[in-house]
């Protein structure tokens, strides 16, 4: 059984409602801080995967990001991922006491999924625009919590169909979204949904927002699209180091100059 037929039915293998298939999306995309710690990925800042605007990235959560170009150029690297916080900083604000999402709990759907997401210090890296950290967490598209079933048009977007389908060989799920007055994207200049119709696609492992392709004429040269390469892997602190510390390989033979004394 598939990924997808594996979530929309239940355990007496009778198929969900449509409504519940829609709720198992939006719980999917509140999923992301919890599904995974490091990605590496390649990014493109349009609907199409055009190589010579591709973009290789390394991220490790809370903050650390390396981002190269294509020819192997690098565009960025975090410089601050160790930097402590003085004693005013802690103290200044309420958000300063907030706790990663990953040492929080959330409250999940009998299926492992994230149905409401406690208060917590949210936030990816951005490059370019707010569209590359909404990507990574596409909280946007469900919301932080469910909406009450007497008012089911108050929910971020409208969702079509929802297929299984591959996305650069990983399973995703893929719908068309309508946005509703609700939708209150995390960059407004960059959101991930467009007004109209927009084709969104979801990784199933992840809940990173892999694809976003606006349909309406007006806006078909946004949206952005993903690759992911791996899933927590062991990436080092000089990775995201501007100034490499040059680390030994301790797997190299490491030869000694033993000079004889004069």
């Amino acid at each position: 059984m598939s990924t997808w037929d594996a979530r929309r039915h239940g355990e007496t293998g009778q198929q969900n409602r449509p409504a519940d298939v829609a709720m198992q999306f939006r719980n999917l995309c509140r999923s992301s801080p919890w599904k995974w710690q490091s990605l590496r990925f390649e990014y493109v800042d349009r609907p199409d995967p055009v190589p010579e605007d591709l973009v290789r990235a390394w991220l490790r959560r809370p903050g650390a990001l390396r981002l190269e170009s294509a020819a192997g150029a690098v565009l960025h690297s975090t410089t601050g991922i160790n930097d402590s916080k003085d004693g005013f900083y802690v103290s200044a604000t309420r958000k300063s006491w907030l706790l990663p999402p990953q040492l929080v709990t959330p409250v999940y759907d009998d299926g492992g999924l994230v149905r409401r997401r406690p208060e917590a210090a949210y936030g990816e890296p951005c490059f370019g625009n707010g569209r590359f950290a909404a990507a990574l967490d596409p909280v946007e598209l469900a919301g932080n919590a469910p909406v009450p079933i007497e008012f089911p048009n108050t929910n971020a977007v409208e969702l079509g169909p929802l297929t299984e389908v591959d996305h650069a060989g990983r399973p995703a799920f893929e719908t068309i979204v309508i946005p509703n007055a609700a939708y209150r994207p995390s960059d407004p200049e960059a959101p991930l949904c467009r007004p109209g119709r927009n084709l969104i696609r979801v990784d199933a492992g992840t809940g990173v927002c892999v694809s976003s392709r606006p349909l309406e004429d007006e806006w078909k040269s946004h949206g952005h699209w993903i690759r992911i390469l791996a899933v927590d892997e062991y990436m080092l602190d000089d990775l995201f180091l501007a100034e490499s510390m040059n680390l030994t390989d301790v797997r190299r033979h490491i030869s000694w100059d033993i000079s004889r004394g004069v």
